[in-house]
Parts: structure tokens; C-alpha cells; sequence
């Protein structure tokens, strides 16, 4: 079989490497470097990429585009701030989603992040003697389906069979315990340009099992140079009333002089910002300079509340893993960023102990990813990779409840499958509600898609038998399927280019998961108190209707817990009054059931639903209207 890279796609620098001798090494670019600049530079009909296109971003702002990983699979609403920041165009597509306009064409940041691999494997099968067709790329663990899948077409818009989509601390994980004979759990903590990541691994005998994982999609690097440019712009504007952000030329010179600055300011206590003719006085016309002192404890003290927000991953993770931060035995930092001093002080301090720091966090993740195409290949023997889902998903049931069947931190790939049944009588169809998150109620998760199961021939409330199955497969794409067990009638549907995660979103599920925990229990008991008392209405409702010998004296009893009930139902009265309604109504159909049992035996091979057992029945499709009832 054909060799197969692994692909870094980076924020701000990408890296590739391969399997050579069974190991893992990093394939330098056409420029004899490790990492190349994912940035994209068009001028005069020319396409640069990697270095030389940087080199000239600052003569040409609009015209280079740098941090398309910050839009790939993002709607334009998720990204509208870091498109109002950056110095070239970017305009909301027709789609929704996001496009970088240069001299009037528009590109999609599939596009752009293909130039970048493109680059990197036409220079690696140079460097190789062969054509390089197969690649593993990594993706930041908490990337969404959308994303995921935006990458995915990504490498193919880049002439690569992208053999899977692998998390970037995994693979961090999977470069550095290739050689470790006993078992480690290791905290992998991985702040890139872009995305900050934190998982925890068991790790060891080529078994790599992920027990946890969290993060923050909208923090990185790149936030620690705008928050240096903001403050440059600041002053510049307190001394001179000019606006540096609002020329473009000036905005690519303070983005580059801060991300320089941060870089020394990694080795030194100070450093001196200087750009000549940043801009023109425009009283005077006469030109202005900019010259800032930056020490390293204003630099921190700019950053501190971007650091702050790396606080709660770590302890969500730690949480998820059932761990205690002294059980952990190595802690991994990968991403350039992690060379910064108050991050590597937060980590000791979080986690109690000093990180690891033999791995290069610039190349480990894509050595991780060369080691999996090197297995998925067959050059490599012996590992197993076992990753988690980030997020919880379900389906939406009766009274907006959000029913959970994979659980977040579970072991992809994955199946799960359960029965659920229908709401109303004589109900044709359903529809299935497919969501992401948390939250107990459906309607604070997040939507990925819905689909109908049509079909159904007409059968009483909670007759129908229909399975719900969840398949999450090893590059994290979920496939959802309905089948009704009695007639074999099936729909289903792939999660694919759906609404993804808003950037706060994606943060906030969790925290928002336990800050109303109690909250949630309450609306969820008092939904599910209220689906049991309106699927026993409809079945008292049915005994009634199918009695016809039945005397008016008969039904009396029952038909007045049944119009309560209706009462109680419609004023959507508390948890307490519906449960006792639910047990008045239980026992005035079981007393009329008892005294009709003589003149109903003729029907008894009508079967009719338990209503204790169907009472207590999810159902989907709340909202779903029978077509003939």
C-alpha cells in the first residue's frame, strides 16, 4: 500500500510528516522548513503560499488570507467578530456560510486550507520521490460535525483520499506514548493558534484510550496578538486621534509586530515595538511613528482574562474523567502557544506538577498523525486508538425533553439504539428531532437536523414500536435511523453541513449543564408528569369510545377524570396537581374497565396498550398532528 502522510492543519502554521524506519518524522517544505505558515497570498494573477505569502502580507493586506481555520464549518453568525477584525474581506455566503473576497472572486476556507496542504504534499512527494495521495489530518477535539466535515472536503479539494479525521491531543498523545511499555494517564493540554483543547488519556502496551475531553473552539494564540494590537491601537488613539484598526496596512503591521512581540517575550522580560510611518497626522500631514515598550508583566496582565478561560476545560475534564489532578501522571503541552511563561505557570498551578516538555508542541501532532496513517496503512502494528465523542446527542420526546442516547466522552465508533413510541392515535409519521448538548430540554441543545418516518399504517397511541439508532463512526460523522418494528418502515439521515456550534455555544454547554441542574430536573419531571397524564387521557378517551355497551351511569366517573385532566393539561398546572390527577384518572379507568368487563369480553381480542405501562412510554414528535384521526 501506497504511503500515507500526516497533516497538522494548523491556525497559523501547518506541519506534515510521514512513517520512515518505523518512526515518525517531520518532511521539511520547499523552503527547507518545519512548519509552514497557513496563509494564502493572491497578487498579479500569482497564488502564494506558506512563507512567501506572509512576506508579503503586509504590502498587501487584502489581498492574503491567513486563519481560514477559525471559519472552516462556521456559519456566518459564529464568526462574524473575527471577520470584522481581520484585514482582508469577509462576506456571509449564500449558504450562510463564510467567504474571503479578493479582487472579486470569492474563496470558501475549504479552499484556502486545501492551498495550504496542497502546498505541503506537492513539496513532501518532491522531497519523497512519490506522489503522496493519502493523508490523516487532525482537528481540534471539540470541532463539531460541520467542521469536521468542512476539513474532510478540505483534503479532497486538495487531491487526498482522507483516510480519518483524528483529534489533535490524541494524536499528541499517540507520538509520545508510542514507546511507553506500562500504562499512563496523561493530561493532554493543547493551546494552538486557534483552539485551545484539553483530554485526558490512558496511554500504554499501544492501547490509547481517550477518557475525557473539553475545550474552548474560540480562543488561541492569535487572541493573545489581538489583545497586543488592541492595546497598541489604544494608545496610538489616545495620542494622536488615528484609528490604526480602520487602515488595513496598519492593522497587518500591529498584527504582525504583536505576534513578534509575544515570541520574544517568551525568552525576555521586555521588548520594544517600533513601525515607523504606521500612519499619516492628518492635521500636519506629516508622518507618525509608533514605538511601545512592552514588558512581559504587561503582556500577561493583557492576556490575563483570555487565560482565565482555560481554567474551566481542565476542571471539566478532570471531572469527566473521575480523576483527581494527583492522579494524573504526565501533562502534554502542545500548541505554540504553550511557549508563552503565564501559561505553562497555569498549568503547575491548575494541576499541581511541572508539564512535560521533551515533545516539540509545534510537530508532536502531526508525528501523531503520520504514527495513525502508518495503521490505518498497515505500517504500523499493534495500536489501538480509542476517541471520544465530545458532546451528548439525542432526540427530542414528547414535551420538549431532550432524551439522551450517546452519552458525551463516549468511545467512538459507536451504536446506539432504543425504542420509542408515538404520541397520538391513528399517527401516520413522526418526526425525528436530532440534537447536540447538554441541556435537558430540547429546545437549549442544539438542532443538527430532522427527518420524517412516514408511512405508518393508523394504530392506537403507544402501539407502534420505533427504533432509534445513533452511529457515530471513527471520523465522528453521525448517521441517525428510524425503523418501525411491525411493518419494517425505515428513514434516515447523515449529520452532514448542518448548523454548527456557535463559538459560545460550544463552551457554555456544559457549565450551562450544571449551573441549572436543578432547574432542568424540575422542568424535565414536570414534562414527564405531564406525558403521563396526556397519554392516559387519550386512553381513557379510547376505553370510552370502544365500550358501547357501556351505561351513561358507567362512564360518568370516568369521563369527568378524563375532562379534569384535559383541565389540568391545558392551564399547564404544576408537577404535584398532574401527578394527582394522573392517579385519580388511573383509577376511574381501572374501576370502569373492571365494571365493563362483561359487556367488553366480546372485544377482547382487540388488544389494547397497558395504560400503566404506556404511561410511562417516551414518545417523539410532540408537535406531529395524526392525518387521520
Amino acid at each position: 500500500m501506497a504511503k500515507a502522510v500526516g497533516i497538522d492543519l494548523g491556525t497559523t502554521n501547518s506541519v506534515i510528516s510521514i512513517m520512515e524506519g518505523g518512526e515518525s518524522v517531520v518532511l521539511v517544505n520547499s523552503e527547507g522548513n518545519r512548519t509552514t505558515p497557513s496563509v494564502v497570498g493572491f497578487k498579479d494573477d500569482q497564488r502564494l503560499v506558506g512563507q512567501v505569502a506572509k512576506r508579503q502580507a503586509v504590502l498587501n493586506p487584502k489581498g492574503t488570507i491567513f486563519e481560514a481555520k477559525r471559519f472552516i464549518g462556521r456559519t456566518w453568525e459564529e464568526v462574524q467578530h473575527e471577520a470584522e477584525r481581520a484585514p482582508y474581506e469577509v462576506v456571509k455566503g449564500d449558504d450562510g456560510g463564510v467567504r474571503f473576497v479578493v479582487e472579486g472572486e470569492k474563496y470558501t476556507p475549504e479552499a484556502i486550507s486545501a492551498m495550504v496542504m496542497r502546498k505541503m504534499v506537492n513539496d513532501a512527494s518532491e522531497q519523497l520521490g512519490q506522489k503522496i495521495t493519502k493523508a490523516v489530518i487532525t482537528v481540534p477535539a471539540y470541532f463539531n460535525n460541520a467542521q469536521r466535515e468542512a476539513t474532510q472536503n478540505a483534503g479532497k479539494i486538495a487531491g487526498l483520499e482522507v483516510l480519518r479525521i483524528v483529534n489533535e491531543p490524541t494524536a499528541a498523545a499517540l507520538a509520545y506514548g508510542l514507546d511507553k511499555k506500562g500504562s499512563e494517564t496523561v493530561l493532554v493540554f493543547d493551546l494552538g493558534g486557534g483552539t485551545f483543547d484539553v483530554s485526558i488519556l490512558e496511554v500504554g502496551d499501544g492501547v490509547f484510550e481517550v477518557r475525557s475531553t473539553s475545550g474552548d473552539t474560540h480562543l488561541g494564540g492569535s487572541d493573545f496578538d489581538y489583545a497586543v494590537v488592541n492595546w497598541l491601537a489604544d494608545e496610538f488613539k489616545a495620542e494622536y486621534n488615528v484609528d490604526l484598526r480602520k487602515d488595513k496596512q496598519a492593522l497587518q503591521r500591529l498584527i504582525e509586530a504583536s505576534e513578534k512581540a509575544k515570541v520574544e517575550l517568551s525568552g525576555l522580560p521586555e521588548t520594544t515595538i517600533s513601525l515607523p510611518f504606521i500612519a499619516m497626522d492628518p492635521a500636519s500631514n506629516a508622518p507618525l511613528y509608533l514605538e511601545k515598550k512592552l514588558t512581559r508583566s504587561k503582556f500577561e496582565d493583557l492576556i490575563a482574562k483570555l487565560l482565565a478561560r482555560v481554567r474551566g476545560p481542565v476542571e471539566q475534564a478532570l471531572k469527566d474523567a473521575k480523576l483527581g489532578k494527583d492522579q494524573i501522571d504526565e501533562i502534554l503541552l502542545v500548541g505554540g502557544s504553550t511557549r508563552v511563561p503565564a501559561v505553562k505557570r497555569l498549568v503547575k498551578e491548575l494541576l499541581g506538577k511541572e508539564p512535560n516538555q521533551t515533545v516539540n508542541p509545534d510537530e508532536v501532532v502531526a508525528l501523531g498523525a503520520a504514527i495513525q496513517a502508518g495503521v490505518l496503512t498497515g505500517e504500523v502494528d499493534d495500536i489501538v486508538l480509542l476517541d471520544v465523542t465530545p458532546l451528548s446527542l439525542g432526540v427530542e420526546t414528547k414535551g420538549g425533553v431532550f432524551t439522551k442516547l450517546i452519552e458525551r466522552n463516549t468511545t467512538v465508533p459507536v451504536r446506539k439504539t432504543e425504542t420509542f413510541t408515538t404520541a397520538d392515535h391513528n399517527q401516520t409519521g413522526v418526526e425525528v428531532h436530532v440534537l447536540q448538548g447538554e441541556r435537558s430540554m430540547a429546545l437549549d441543545n442544539k438542532s443538527l437536523g430532522r427527518f420524517k418516518l412516514e408511512g405508518l399504517p393508523p394504530m392506537p397511541a403507544g402501539a407502534p414500536q420505533i427504533e432509534i439508532t445513533y452511529d457515530i463512526d471513527a471520523n465522528g460523522v453521525l448517521n441517525v435511523s428510524a425503523k418501525e418494528k411491525s411493518t419494517g418502515k425505515a428513514a434516515s439521515i447523515t449529520i452532514q453541513n448542518t448548523t454548527t456550534l456557535a463559538d459560545e455555544e460550544v463552551d457554555s454547554m456544559v457549565k450551562d449543564a450544571e449551573r441549572h441542574a436543578e432547574e432542568d430536573r424540575v422542568r424535565r419531571e414536570s414534562a414527564e408528569a405531564r406525558n403521563q397524564l396526556d397519554s392516559l387521557r387519550l386512553q381513557a378517551a379510547k376505553a370510552i369510545a370502544d365500550a358501547e355497551q357501556a351505561t351513561d351511569e358507567q362512564k360518568q366517573p370516568l369521563q369527568q377524570a378524563i375532562d379534569e385532566a384535559s383541565s389540568a393539561l391545558d392551564a399547564n398546572a404544576p408537577k404535584a396537581e398532574l401527578e394527582a390527577k394522573t392517579q385519580s384518572l388511573a383509577q376511574a379507568l381501572q374501576a370502569f374497565m373492571q365494571a365493563t368487563t362483561a359487556s367488553q369480553a366480546t372485544e377482547a381480542e382487540q388488544p389494547r396498550p397497558d395504560p400503566t405501562e404506556a404511561a410511562d412510554d417516551d414518545v417523539i414528535d410532540a408537535d406531529f398532528k395524526p392525518s387521520d384521526s
